[in-house]
């Protein structure tokens, strides 16, 4: 049985080339990524209904559930992102957040990059998308070659907009997230902390 996510987020490991950000960057031949592997990584994602987001009662079920008391959008293109060039450099720095980072995308799409110890996984998001890292995970953003992403972004009280560079390997939720979830991924193998 098919699941529905997989008509608006598609995951992949990523190869090494350094051409256009925007480009898919799939390993020759591809290797995709499943959503229990997502799922061991503490990314959590579901299919929702952006042509409806204000009355969908899904989304208000997941927001009541996961406290997400605080929501606005922000549109990342040329056209409407003041100093867009600046800032899509920013947000494709690797970093990693003291809570969690949730987005749903409402129009068009978009590629958040994880890092998962010596590999990447590129997850591509579309319209109707919505995924949650966890506090603590390396990951990056960019927009696909549509340049164009609209996403919802929810807070639990008032928004935290910091980006903590790499490295910051001391910061507790960066501890919390490789006790929480590489060291149980990797159970029965050194893992790297510093991934």
């Amino acid at each position: 049985m098919q699941d529905d996510r997989e008509e608006v987020i598609q995951a992949w490991y990523m190869d090494n080339s350094d051409e256009d950000q925007r480009l898919p960057h799939h390993r020759n031949p591809k290797q995709f990524v499943s959503f229990e592997k997502l799922d061991e990584l503490g990314v959590l994602s579901w299919r929702l209904d952006a042509d409806n987001y204000e009355t969908d009662p899904e989304l208000k079920k997941i927001r009541e559930a996961r406290g997400y008391s605080y929501m606005d959008f922000c549109e990342v293109c040329p056209e409407k992102l003041p100093n867009y060039e600046e800032k899509i450099k920013n947000f494709y720095e690797e970093h990693l957040h003291t809570d969690e980072e949730i987005r749903y995308c409402v129009a068009g799409s978009g590629r958040v990059i994880i890092t998962n110890l010596s590999c990447l996984d590129r997850v591509w998001v579309k319209k109707g998308a919505m995924i949650v890292l966890p506090a603590g995970i390396y990951h990056r953003f960019t927009l696909d070659s549509d340049n164009y992403i609209k996403a919802m972004r929810l807070f639990v009280g008032e928004p935290v907009w910091t980006p903590y560079n790499r490295p910051h390997d001391h910061l507790p939720a960066r501890k919390q997230y490789v006790e929480a979830f590489v060291q149980k991924a990797e159970a029965g193998q050194a893992v790297d902390a510093a991934a």
